[in-house]
């Protein structure tokens, strides 16, 4: 997997301070997307323990209120393989602080109904993360207004409520 980029103390991609991950590769190819270069799997740089390490260093601050993903596309099968190894040492190290992960997939209809039966990265890269804003960036709903998502058809989504009631449970912000 590659990366475009990491933020440190990035407070536009969820709730509190944040370190984000944005990934290469991204299949959705949205018009008016605000990170297009990073739809080529190959742009950026190969995502490496090093980076999990920083990552993991840059969270370890009280102030970190958590992990965002984005891309790219974090969802796509081998950016989930990926981001599998730097989940799961997030969550071990740091259970308290919260993963939000941006997606163009719908929730209920491409991750549970279709990845979970597919792909069985999916059900425990789901395990680790709090938040999904689902659903593709459409240019004509574009709302500069919206907390945390850049159009309105997007949701913002509890995964471990959704999961437990196999409902979409809506995120409280």
């Amino acid at each position: 997997m590659n990366y475009a980029d990491i933020k440190i103390a990035d407070v536009a991609n969820g709730k509190g301070v944040r370190v984000s991950l944005f990934v290469s590769g991204c299949n959705h190819h949205c018009k008016g997307c605000f990170n297009a270069q990073a739809w080529d799997f190959n742009y950026g740089k190969k995502f490496t323990e090093e980076d999990i390490d920083r990552i993991i260093k840059e969270l370890d601050h009280p102030y970190v209120a958590g992990l965002s993903l984005l891309g790219g596309e974090p969802l796509e099968y081998t950016n989930q393989q990926g981001l599998l190894p730097l989940l799961k040492k997030v969550k071990e190290k740091f259970p308290e602080k919260d993963i939000w992960c941006y997606t163009g997939y719908t929730f209920d209809k491409d991750v549970m109904g279709n990845m979970f039966d597919n792909w069985p990265e999916t059900r425990e890269l789901m395990s680790y993360i709090d938040v999904i804003v689902d659903g593709k960036f459409e240019e004509d709903k574009k709302d500069l207004n919206l907390k945390f998502r850049g159009s309105s058809n997007q949701r913002i989504i509890d995964v471990p409520q959704s999961l437990k009631v196999h409902k979409v449970i809506p995120y409280d912000i």
